[in-house]
């Protein structure tokens, strides 16, 4: 059984915003309901008003203006999965939606849920981070932007406000010079929760390391970005002998905890093991 709860469902984004004025700090938003009603059931949590932004139809879309893809936070996983926009510009992005739940849950949550949830294992965080996208928040008040990298604060923490909701995810377009991977490990198959996920993006000139970008999942209280592991590379020849020795201080860069799914010895191990495979992977799409 659910909760007792006062329902809303605002038909544009200014009202919504006004019920989060009102309501903000004892409301929840719905968006796909896929951890939601979950978290409703099992009484994790018991919020007095539910906003659901079903019929925000301004918060879902995806389009490219000058050299930028945006997308709507209430675009759906699968909207993202197999969008041909996602797909030609930053393929890294709908790689890990496909890797994600079952079809019926990509079909329902959106990527506005899925970073909002702010779980360390969400799958759509590392490709945006290495990405290095920027969130547009919207209140009131205003909107402010802000790099995806600064949104999370701690597991099932972020920096959105009691009035703010997400609007829109900004990406750029990956360079021409560059190639980016996702990979996954999960208990029993890609679309499980992951132990440790990663992705990678190499950005390669006249044979040397650009930039190379790495962001893992589940490994750290937030998805995070290895800066350590990242500034070992820049500058040097962009080789497979080159990742093999430079990924192992990976494990600087992460602070992961056993629990049911995994141990921290083993979440370090395959973060290792998944940044060489990814980064080797990234570099062979340059190439």
């Amino acid at each position: 059984m659910l909760p007792e709860f006062e329902y809303f469902r605002p038909k544009n984004l200014e009202e919504a915003l006004n019920l989060l004025d009102k309501y903000g700090e004892q409301a929840k938003l719905l968006a796909g309901g896929t951890d939601l009603i979950v978290k409703m059931k099992d009484r994790v949590i018991e919020p007095k008003y539910i906003i659901d932004l079903s019929l925000l139809k301004e918060l879902r879309f995806i389009s490219k203006e000058n050299g930028v893809i945006r997308v709507g936070a209430l675009t759906t996983l699968r909207e993202i999965e197999t969008s041909p926009l996602i797909q030609e510009h930053v393929h890294v992005l709908s790689d890990a939606v496909e890797k994600m739940a079952s079809w019926q849950i990509r079909n329902l949550g959106t990527i506005g849920g899925n970073l909002c949830n702010a779980s360390p294992a969400a799958d759509t965080a590392p490709p945006l981070l290495i990405l290095e996208a920027k969130l547009k928040l919207n209140s009131s008040e205003g909107e402010r932007i802000v790099p995806v990298e600064q949104f999370f604060t701690g597991p099932g923490e972020t920096i959105l406000k009691n009035n703010e909701l997400l609007a829109e995810i900004q990406i750029p377009v990956i360079p021409d010079n560059s190639g980016a991977v996702f990979l996954k490990l999960g208990r029993r198959a890609a679309h499980t929760l992951s132990i440790v996920s990663v992705a990678t993006l190499a950005i390669v000139e006249d044979d040397v390391f650009k930039d190379v970008r790495i962001a893992l999942g589940s490994v750290a209280p937030t998805p995070i970005r290895a800066r350590k592991t990242e500034n070992k590379f820049r500058g040097l020849l962009a080789t497979k002998d080159v990742i093999e020795k430079n990924c192992n201080c990976v494990v600087e860069d992460i602070s992961p905890i056993g629990d049911v799914r995994a141990s921290a010895e083993y979440r370090k191990e395959m973060s290792i093991v998944l940044t060489k495979r990814a980064l080797i992977e990234a570099l062979s799409k340059v190439r």
